[in-house]
């Protein structure tokens, strides 16, 4: 390998927004990310439904069960 054309590879902290903390090695010394293992809906099972705007509600409306009138 080449001397002096490699960057300096020391320890990283990163952070999650859940608190989360990770010790790794990396260019940079302190990353943040939004989403980890820990709270990621794939890897926890738990799912939440960000309903803002009312978009469930309205495609139960357009394409949900129709009640059949006799």
């Amino acid at each position: 390998m080449k001397e002096g054309i490699h960057p300096d590879y020391k320890e990283s902290v990163i952070t999650c927004a859940c608190g989360n903390v990770v010790h790794t090695r990396s260019v940079k010394p302190e990353i943040k990310i939004e989403i980890c293992n820990k709270c990621h809906p794939y890897f926890t099972g738990k799912q939440r439904i960000l309903d803002s705007t009312g978009m469930v509600e309205r495609f139960n409306r357009r394409y949900g069960k129709k009640s059949v009138s006799k």
